[in-house]
């Protein structure tokens, strides 16, 4: 997304006027990697609602539609991107359905291991926290757009809450989470401090 100005100039500032253009083109304009990255981050949200909205409407424990409703803001977070950079939403408006086929098999197979019972969902529900984290660290560190930055940092400051959520009820029921994305040391940290303020 390019934006067009226009100013009333001198010759001897025909030089500048041309490195402002170039900066604000450089600043607004996505890669192709960045507009897929926020397809995948509208989607991968979405399928953290779902999953929880399934576990919801199975065992109804607050928990789950309580991080349903977060995970609706931050889908809503990366929706305002997509419309920002005139990206067409790839979410569908349909519970369970992805235009992601990847996601769309994570989906149906967290469900699946959701259904068994309650601590199997809150294993889900911390398994998905722990795939977020890993993945918005790899959204971080393929742009350098501060919009972005900002976006991503909120949902993975939301994942760590989420995770600790998860986590402190497995404990309670005696199960302890071992990471399958993020490093041990990095779990350890988050689950062992204290919950976050993520809105700024």
């Amino acid at each position: 997304m390019a934006v067009i100005f226009t100013t009333t100039i001198s010759c001897s500032d025909d030089e500048t006027t041309i490195v402002q253009t170039e900066t604000l083109t450089e600043l607004t304009e996505l890669t192709e990697q960045e507009k897929k990255d926020l397809e995948f981050s509208r989607e991968e949200e979405k399928l953290a609602r779902d999953v929880y909205l399934f576990s919801y409407d199975k065992y109804g424990e607050a928990i789950f539609t309580n991080i349903a409703k977060s995970e609706q803001q931050h889908m809503d977070m990366v929706l305002v991107s997509l419309n920002t950079y005139n990206i067409e939403d790839p979410a569908s408006a349909e519970r369970g359905v992805f235009s992601n086929q990847t996601l769309q098999d994570l989906y149906n197979d967290l469900t699946a291991q959701s259904d068994l019972s309650l601590i199997e969902a809150y294993k889900v529900g911390a398994l998905i926290e722990d795939l977020d984290i890993n993945d918005l660290d790899d959204l971080e560190s393929r742009t350098t757009k501060a919009d972005l930055l900002n976006v991503y940092d909120k949902l993975e400051c939301g994942s760590r809450n989420h995770m600790r959520s998860y986590n402190n009820l497995l404990v309670s029921n005696g199960v302890n989470y071992v990471p399958q994305y993020i490093s041990l040391e990095k779990f350890t940290e988050i689950v062992n401090s204290a919950n976050e303020q993520c809105r700024n």
